[in-house]
């Protein structure tokens, strides 16, 4: 039998799932993933072999699972002697990953005595680079023999309360007394513990920024259900803003919202229910749910050679999928056996994936009914955020990646930059070969793997926040 092997990444509306097909007797292989990075990325942790209706985990890299690494390092930021910088943090299955403000980032692997060899991004190809991490519980490391001493920060945990539900917050300023900006960072679909992973805490201030992070509701420490409802979420982010200007007081000069993928809807709308002074939106969309699942149809035709006609047909089987999601998984099902019978032998149908239409038509109508609307609850599919950009004053700028395949920006794009010829405070940045998650990539078959951010991301971010005009912004 043939075995679906899914791979689970962030994306607007909730999630995406791209799948290979591999060939098995009698089995079906399910990985397992813990998302490990801000920008959506996940790293398998264990692989499940159902055989005849039984099941063995198998441990992944290095039989340790989803423990971290045992050395004794947290999360930290360090200064190197050259004054550079560099994050470090526990990733997946007994690995750290680092990260620098330029982009550049790498997995560490033991290779025993406190030494770890790093691979370039997600490709698992070492890169050369070594870090001694035997002193890292002290304070101290060495980045390819380059002395670093941990970055000290002023940091206050926070619980706030969010239409009756109790949200876990912490604040990272740069040490000292200085008046900084303040971004608080508005989550995409995850649900990981952003106090956990977001690498941004630690690398915006250690540039002067300040960061206020969450755990969205029913994630991490924060209590309550998880949703996909936007205008839930809005209302989070407006009390988390709350909740960093208290902690902030005096020392807080701007505030603002950094929102990526799903946040990008979320953001913006928590901006027009309080007074924010920027607005950052990170490979984030215009158009709604279902619109960004029909952008994605199209370019699944154009990207394997298909014209109009075999788009007309995708969008056709999306049309279908998409009414099971309005539907709350309840109905439609039929509707979408018949448009699935009729295409399904044809050449362009093995390349149909775009954001939800993929995984409704190769998940079984009795899972979809049970698991629909667990992984997409409180999801509002034809959210328009027109109204909402339309009316926000909020200076903005928006950071896009020219080849995502999650949230597709030509339609996005089209508007944003109609309301910026509009007179509204927009500006746009796009990264011509960027992916979702504003990641640089390499083909390997038929898989993208990321290696980095581009150099000028993360000062970009760092100017817009403290109000400068950065030379990068297409403006």
């Amino acid at each position: 039998m043939t075995a679906i092997r899914w791979r689970r990444e962030r994306c607007s509306s909730g999630f995406a799932l791209r799948h290979n097909e591999d060939r098995a007797i009698g089995s079906a292989i399910i990985l397992v993933f813990r998302q490990d990075e801000l920008t959506g990325k996940y790293e398998a942790v264990r692989s499940t072999l159902f055989i005849i209706g039984v099941a063995l985990a198998t441990v992944g890299p290095g039989a340790r699972g989803q423990q971290a690494p045992q050395v004794g390092c947290e999360a930290a930021y360090y200064r190197l002697s050259d004054g550079s910088g560099i994050d470090i943090a526990p990733s997946t299955a007994g690995h750290f990953r680092w990260r620098r403000p330029d982009g550049t980032t790498g997995l560490l692997s033991s290779r025993g005595n406190g030494v770890w060899d790093s691979s370039t991004g997600w490709t698992e190809r070492p890169d050369g680079k070594t870090v001694d991490l035997s002193h890292c519980a002290n304070g101290s490391i060495k980045f390819n023999g380059d002395h670093g001493t941990r970055l000290p920060f002023t940091v206050a945990s926070s619980s706030f309360s969010s239409d009756g539900v109790q949200l876990a917050g912490r604040l990272i300023l740069p040490s000292g007394s200085a008046h900084v900006p303040v971004v608080v960072l508005v989550h995409g679909s995850e649900d990981s513990s952003a106090l956990e992973t977001y690498a941004l805490q630690r690398m915006l201030p250690a540039q002067g920024v300040g960061v206020f992070v969450y755990d969205k509701r029913g994630t991490g420490k924060s209590a309550g259900a998880f949703t996909h409802d936007i205008r839930q979420l809005a209302r989070d982010a407006k009390r988390a803003l709350a909740a960093a200007k208290e902690l902030a007081g005096r020392r807080g000069a701007r505030f603002g919202y950094y929102g990526t993928s799903q946040g990008g809807w979320t953001a913006p709308l928590a901006a027009t229910q309080t007074r924010v002074d920027f607005v950052i939106i990170g490979y984030g969309l215009a158009v709604s749910p279902m619109q960004e699942d029909a952008e994605a149809l199209e370019q699944d035709m154009i990207r394997h050679g298909f014209g109009q006609a075999e788009i007309v047909k995708a969008k056709e089987v999306g049309s279908a999928a998409q009414a099971i999601v309005r539907a709350r998984f309840r109905e439609g099902y039929e509707s979408l056996r018949a448009v699935v019978g009729k295409y399904e032998k044809e050449p362009w149908f093995p390349y149909l994936h775009g954001n939800v239409t993929g995984f409704i038509i190769k998940t079984p109508e009795a899972e979809l009914r049970q698991q629909g609307p667990r992984l997409l609850a409180g999801i509002i599919p034809d959210y328009d955020p027109m109204p909402v950009l339309t009316s926000l004053r909020t200076p903005q700028l928006w950071i896009l990646g020219g080849e995502d395949l999650e949230a597709p920006l030509r339609e996005t794009y089209r508007r944003l930059t109609m309301l910026k010829r509009s007179g509204r405070p927009i500006s746009i940045k796009v990264y011509p070969h960027v992916e979702h998650g504003l990641y640089e990539f390499e083909v390997r078959g038929d898989k993208r793997l990321s290696t980095r951010q581009p150099a000028s991301l993360q000062p970009l971010i760092v100017a817009f926040a403290k109000g400068q005009k950065a030379r990068t912004i297409d403006d």
